[in-house]
């Protein structure tokens, strides 16, 4: 790319070889062109998720949620509806959504960055766009498969399993207002789980730190209904 021996210069904001200088302006000018816009403001996004989670401990518990069943790595898309199906028709599915989403943005962004500071054409671009978009998909296609072999990442099934567990409100919910909850599984991990109390409209919130037991699942809107353990949640009284 540059001829062997060319001598390097950084400075604040600039990188330079020789005469000829790269001006992150013109990176962020690049980074704002289409396509890869549409995938640098989600990229922000996840980058600050993660840092978030980082911060407060919440990836930790994310990594534990629950996906839809994948056996062989194919995904299974029986007893798995909406937008988990779509993810298990994918070959996405048995590892936690915001991984999946992480690996396609950062892989689409980077690809999109290079062909978008590589080509003018418009017609070119959205080529960009599709080669970006796919090569997202299979970069965390393969990245989904190898983690669905490592122990805590393997799928658990989001059906009438869980039912019965104790879980920990992480989210505050009611019975019109979603939550998310933190469970123990059998196997010794956890999975953070959308929860929905019982209760009438109006009832007051659980709140974060309740213990609550998981009684049903509701395969259409892919949550769990929870209400308060009592007893269950301290048999020695």
């Amino acid at each position: 790319m540059f001829p062997r021996g060319t001598p390097w210069r950084i400075k604040v904001g600039v990188i330079t070889t020789g005469d000829t200088g790269l001006d992150m302006g013109d990176f962020f000018a690049t980074a704002t062109q289409f396509p890869v816009v549409l995938f640098t403001f989600p990229l922000v996004v996840v980058i600050g998720y993660w840092l978030f989670a980082a911060l407060t401990g919440l990836g930790g518990d994310l990594f534990g949620a629950a996906g839809t069943d994948a056996s062989d790595g194919a995904g299974d898309t029986g007893g798995a509806g909406g937008f988990a199906g779509l993810l298990a028709a994918l070959g996405l599915g048995g590892v936690p959504v915001t991984v999946v989403f992480s690996c396609v943005i950062a892989v689409a962004w980077f690809v999109a960055l290079v062909g978008t500071a590589a080509t003018a054409h418009p017609l070119a671009r959205i080529g960009v766009l599709v080669l970006a978009l796919w090569a997202g998909w299979q970069a965390t296609w393969l990245l989904a498969r190898l983690l669905r072999r490592v122990p805590g990442f393997a799928a658990m099934a989001r059906n009438a399993d869980l039912v019965g567990l104790l879980c920990e409100v992480r989210v505050r919910c009611s019975a019109t207002e979603f939550g998310q909850g933190l469970v123990s599984l059998p196997d010794g991990g956890t999975a953070l789980l959308d929860i929905r109390a019982d209760g009438e409209e109006g009832a007051e919130p659980l709140p974060p730190g309740t213990t609550v037991l998981i009684y049903d699942y509701d395969p259409e809107g892919d949550f769990y209904r929870v209400a308060p353990a009592g007893a269950a949640a301290d048999p020695l009284g």
